[in-house]
């Protein structure tokens, strides 16, 4: 069997293309949008115009038996600008929650809706953490009661920190179906546009990614036609009766999702940190100092050779949790977690540098450097923090229920 690590001509069409569109449109928008903390509505809809947002641009991506034209199509996506690059595929995360857990009919009905069209792009949101409940997904206290009477289920609790909440088309939210099965009485649901009883606080201020639209939800008795339980009620029937049975299953609705997008949410990280990289290393082949470019100083050289390392190790792990994902490989040393946790240790221990190898200069808004360090540091926060990834592996590696 032969092996390489060449992408194909598809996929270096697709780098180039959206590369392109990150440096021509998203780039030079990237500094306005993170000053005004909102939705780049415009730059959505440049990128529907072209084919960059939408259905059919996740269906060519997730087409690609290698599993490679996503986590490319997002690292060119995000060396253009974090905030905005998550305005563009924060609505993916919703999608993968329905490819994951729904059928698929309401992966037909759904997902166009989570996009809106060219003239009118939408967006979705995944609504899974809680105020007290974000890495211990066990612990949600979203409530999903079915009413026998009119076949309807019955939505009650908060999300916290929902990308997109509240100003979403289609709001997928994962609930607690039966408390005492801990995750494993979890489903995930589609609040349809104009349901009754969501509601969303103001956009919450931010660190980083502040084009991205982050909000916490609120489901006051949202009812919800049994067609909206992705999966179907006969399906999550069958599952909750080996639970309690006893019978161990592969996972929940919240961590399917997750496991999903874990490689391509490390393909984002690595695009941030591939733009600070470039940044740094075009400013120190011109910054002089001492009669010389600081590029000529090994301490500067070094950590430059540092970064590019630690960006094309990460990459690697990136793109074999991809393939593995993709293949339908089992990821038996915790690969998908690991794919996540280099990365987005990586974007953060980069952008650092990069704000340090500009100086005083870096910690100033004139350069893009401050932009990127600020929204890297999410990277080792959501879809499971540093520590959580590392425990996933450990307990694939160990075969031990660490706590």
């Amino acid at each position: 069997m032969e092996f390489w690590l060449d992408l194909n001509e598809e996929q270096q069409d697709l780098r180039e293309w959206v590369h392109g569109f990150a440096e021509s449109v998203i780039r030079p928008a990237a500094s306005e949008w993170d000053e005004r903390e909102e939705t780049p509505w415009p730059v959505l809809q440049e990128a529907a115009k072209i084919g960059l947002y939408g259905f059919e641009f996740l269906v060519n991506t997730w087409s690609d038996t290698s599993g490679l034209s996503l986590p490319v199509a997002n690292e060119e996506l995000f060396w253009g600008d974090g905030g905005i690059g998550m305005a563009i595929s924060g609505t993916s995360l919703a999608v993968a929650a329905i490819y994951g857990s729904g059928t698929p009919e309401q992966l037909v009905e759904w997902v166009p809706q989570c996009f809106g069209d060219t003239g009118d792009p939408k967006v979705a949101a995944f609504c899974s953490t809680e105020p007290e409940a974000g890495s211990d997904v066990a612990s949600m206290r979203t409530r999903a009661v079915y009413d026998e009477a009119s076949g309807e289920w019955v939505l009650t609790g908060q999300k916290a920190y929902a990308t997109n909440g509240g100003i979403a088309n289609v709001h997928i939210v994962t609930a607690s179906v039966d408390p005492s099965l801990g995750s494993r009485g979890q489903a995930a649901f589609v609040v349809p546009p104009g349901t009754k009883g969501l509601a969303a606080t103001r956009k919450l201020k931010k660190l980083g990614l502040r084009a991205s639209h982050t909000a916490d939800v609120f489901l006051d008795d949202v009812r919800l036609p049994g067609s909206c339980l992705l999966g179907g009620k006969e399906a999550l029937d069958r599952r909750l009766a080996k639970a309690r049975e006893g019978q161990r299953r592969s996972g929940q609705a919240a961590m399917r999702t997750f496991e999903l997008s874990r490689p391509a949410v490390g393909a984002q990280a690595l695009g941030i940190a591939r733009a600070a990289y470039e940044y740094a290393l075009d400013y120190a082949k011109t910054r002089v100092q001492f009669g010389r470019p600081i590029i000529e100083n090994q301490a500067v050289a070094f950590a430059l050779a540092d970064m590019r390392t630690e960006i094309d190790a990460a990459r690697l792990l990136v793109w074999r949790a991809a393939w593995m994902g993709r293949a339908e490989r089992p990821f038996t040393a915790g690969e998908g977690s690991m794919s996540k946790l280099k990365a987005g240790e990586v974007a953060v221990a980069v952008t650092e540098k990069a704000v340090q190898i500009l100086g005083g200069a870096g910690y100033l808004r004139d350069h893009p450097v401050e932009r990127m360090y600020r929204d890297a540091k999410i990277y080792t926060i959501f879809e499971g923090t540093s520590e959580i990834q590392r425990l996933v592996i450990a307990r694939a590696i160990s075969g031990v229920q660490i706590r």
